[in-house]
């Protein structure tokens, strides 16, 4: 089998394109569906297939019978609706053990914005969940899952990677901080109600604003958010009226379009006396229009935009780093021997057939004999020679036939299956 891996992340890629290429949840089994069904017209059989896609990446795992790049490339360009050379310039593309190694790095954190941070294995965990339950695992792409979760799960009990790292959620209170000289005079808006936002409101939460909202599409949803640190609900249909209430916007969500519109934020600074506000987009595709940020009175940072806060504590982490990676090696090299073991399979499944089929025949023929009231013992000794003739005819075939080149290589390897010594 082999293994490739196709991405985009937020080092090769601006937030917008990457934006093209983000795929909610719910759209993971469909997709992969129709990738599956695409690469199927070129290859034996169907490939296994994993999607993850977060607002950092948006990454393709396949195994097959052979590497299949330029068809899985051509689909995701398409998918994007951007040419298979803009894609191209923008990704990477990896095989074998190089493919296993990134998916190593990243459940581990290594290859995140925010180097060590947790949140990318659960997501990770989840796109496995997702190709699981659309009956796109098989046994060499749950195998690689599998180790890159145990590898990830070995390097936070073994370094201290995790230690001093700033998460998107805390650079935006720190950036907001900045902006504002008591937060708890400020009052927070939150769109969304997912893990990002949950983790952004608990941050902000620490420093007491004067007020928490949360606007959510599922009001349910909100308000159990929202109750946790003594919030109000709002409707995302009312965003637009009671924008201008808010000193901070911390957006997320799954929206394929903007919910947040120029106009709308124009019309809140208005009513605010052009106030500050300061805004944080962590949603790919953008929950804000990008015009937004060109207003006078508007602070609006992108998951991008935070990226050089979150760095800072890479020093400290060097060693670690280090750490990871010698943990990683080990468990690529791992997983190639797996590889190597199963390129054996089909090798090891018909030589067992044969021998089923030899065993089958020989005991057929002695029921027979049985049958005819044939004596025990002489039944059972032609079984067991009947059984040694047919293991032996092929070895023995080789030493008296060929060159003495060809006798001599069947020499050797009959030394070598048959006359080992017990050690």
């Amino acid at each position: 089998m082999a293994v490739w891996a196709l991405g985009i992340n937020h080092t090769t890629a601006p937030v917008d394109l990457r934006g093209r290429f983000a795929f909610a949840i719910d759209q993971i089994a469909p997709t992969l569906q129709a990738l599956r069904t695409n690469l199927h017209g070129r290859v034996s059989r169907q490939p296994e297939a994993a999607i993850l896609s977060t607002c950092n990446r948006t990454e393709i795992y396949c195994a097959g019978p052979e590497h299949d790049l330029e068809p899985t490339i051509d689909w995701l360009a398409h998918s994007g609706g951007v040419s298979a050379q803009v894609l191209r310039s923008h990704s990477y593309v990896l095989e074998d053990g190089s493919a296993a190694r990134h998916a190593f790095r990243v459940a581990s954190g290594l290859d995140s914005m925010v180097l060590g941070e947790a949140q990318i294995l659960g997501q990770m965990k989840d796109a496995v969940r997702v190709a699981e339950q659309a009956g796109a695992l098989g046994t060499t792409l749950n195998q690689l899952f599998q180790r890159s979760f145990a590898v990830a799960k070995e390097v936070r009990t073994a370094t201290e990677i995790g230690a001093h790292s700033i998460s998107m959620a805390a650079a935006a209170v720190r950036l907001a901080g900045q902006l504002f000289e008591d937060l708890g005079q400020v009052k927070v808006l939150f769109v969304g109600a997912g893990e990002m936002i949950e983790l952004a409101a608990t941050h902000f939460a620490a420093r007491n604003p004067a007020g928490i909202a949360i606007a959510n599409r599922t009001l349910e949803r909100g308000e159990k958010l929202a109750a946790r640190f003594g919030g109000q609900v709002l409707r995302l249909a009312d965003l637009p009226g009671r924008l201008h209430e808010f000193d901070v916007v911390v957006s997320s969500t799954a929206s394929q379009l903007p919910i947040i519109g120029l106009g709308a934020v124009e019309r809140a600074l208005k009513v605010r006396k052009h106030r500050p506000m300061f805004m944080v987009d962590l949603a790919v595709p953008r929950d804000i229009e990008p015009e937004v940020k060109a207003l006078e009175d508007v602070y609006l940072y992108t998951v991008d935009d935070l990226a050089h806060v979150v760095q800072t504590g890479h020093e400290q982490r060097k060693a670690a780093v280090a750490q990871a990676e010698a943990i990683i090696d080990a468990g690529v090299q791992s997983f190639l021997h797996w590889m190597d073991q199963r390129r054996a399979v089909p090798l090891i499944q018909q030589l067992n057939a044969q021998a089923d089929e030899w065993r089958a025949l020989e005991l057929a023929r002695a029921r027979k004999l049985l049958a005819k009231g044939e004596d025990v013992e002489a039944v059972l000794e032609a079984l067991s020679r009947g059984l040694t003739q047919k293991m032996l005819h092929g070895a023995l075939a080789e030493l008296h036939a060929g060159d003495a080149q060809a006798r001599e290589r069947a020499g050797s390897a009959i030394q070598h299956f048959f006359l080992r010594k017990e050690r």
